[in-house]
């Protein structure tokens, strides 16, 4: 049986945690929309400013997934939740336990840190990805349709004049 260890990510991390976002990228067919870079990792996790944590998977002592989480707030429950920004697990060590490693890493926090909800968004045609979170007990918010600002579609509307 292999050795799964969850650790918090550090500002050394940042290159491992590009490679993973690069890796998650190119699953979910949108690598051209990396962006950012390894200072970019560093400032926007680690830096002073930021409000989001990272976690990294060790399977015997290799680096095979990570996470980036934030905490967010229900207005009808009067509490905080957790949002799982990304979770990722190299293809090679799937199966293996690490990405039920990393969940459940993250309901433990959720609870002891008061949270009402665990959050995350999967893409609709990622199957084998919905498969695995139901089968943990988890069911999707299909009366919720997602909306995005972005690019320069968000600058323009910053920009008008109401």
């Amino acid at each position: 049986m292999s050795n799964i260890n969850i650790r918090p990510a550090t500002p050394e991390d940042a290159p491992l945690i590009l490679y993973f976002i690069r890796e998650l990228a190119i699953y979910e067919r949108a690598e051209h929309e990396v962006v950012t870079d390894e200072a970019g990792i560093r400032e926007s996790i680690f830096g002073p400013q930021s409000t989001v944590s990272a976690l990294i998977c060790l399977l015997d002592d290799k680096p095979v997934g990570f996470a980036v989480y934030f905490f967010n707030y229900s207005t009808w429950l009067g509490r905080r939740g957790l949002f799982l920004e990304d979770l990722y697990v190299s293809p090679e060590f799937r199966g293996l336990g690490a990405g039920k490693a990393l969940l459940h890493h993250l309901a433990r926090e959720a609870v002891a840190k008061g949270c009402g909800r665990f959050e995350w968004n999967v893409l609709d045609w990622n199957t084998p990805a919905i498969e695995f979170y139901e089968s943990l007990g988890a069911r999707p918010q299909s009366e919720w349709t997602g909306y995005r600002l972005t690019g320069d579609a968000l600058i323009r509307f910053a920009n008008s004049t109401l």
